[in-house]
């Protein structure tokens, strides 16, 4: 019999070594809202252009903001439709709505360019971004997100590019790259699937 209480109780009883953690690989789109997310980033999935004029019409809503500051003529055939009112000189009372390059999936961030910020520095714009993007704009990281750029607009490269790396205001960056341009936005992300 304590043969058998032996044997029962080794099975029982808890292993001391450490439990070996495998990596998980989530698919591109899972990696990028999840460093988004985790970075303070506010994010609304739509499958349709109706989802999206309602999700903008609620982030406007929410935040008690009447009107959009807003340079992309795309972007403006949107606000006509939800009726929004837009505007196209620059103020910090009213969010930025644009559109960006690439959603950069590694580390969650969103890759711009002259095409949507113009020639004004992200620190110029104001502190709150409604930004549009579709989900064939993913990219695994910053070089696939550059070489995007250089294969979309061969011979015509924009200039002014640069990425929102973090989604709190005023946080601070370590990165020497960003050394005295304040990349900080309070931002939200309009994504629309387009696969």
């Amino acid at each position: 019999m304590n043969f058998f209480k032996k044997l029962f109780n080794s099975y029982n009883k808890p292993s001391k070594e450490k439990i070996n953690r495998q990596p998980v690989d989530l698919s591109l789109d899972d990696l990028f809202v999840h460093n988004f997310i985790n970075k303070g980033g506010k994010f609304l999935y739509s499958t349709s252009i109706k989802e999206v004029t309602l999700n903008l019409e609620n982030i406007l809503a929410e935040n008690n903001w009447k009107h959009l500051t807003c340079i992309d003529f795309d972007l403006l055939a949107l606000t006509r439709k939800a009726k929004i009112k837009t505007q196209k000189q620059l103020e910090n009372v009213s969010p930025f709505f644009t559109s960006c390059e690439h959603l950069i999936a590694k580390n969650g961030d969103l890759l711009f360019s002259s095409n949507q910020l113009g020639s004004h520095k992200l620190s110029e714009l104001p502190d709150n971004f409604i930004v549009y993007a579709t989900t064939s704009q993913l990219v695994k990281n910053t070089s696939e997100g550059l070489t995007g750029i250089k294969t979309n607009f061969s011979g015509n490269i924009p200039t002014n590019i640069c990425s929102i790396t973090n989604y709190t205001i005023q946080k601070s960056s370590d990165d020497f790259l960003n050394y005295g341009n304040n990349n900080s936005k309070n931002l939200y992300l309009l994504l629309f699937e387009d696969l």
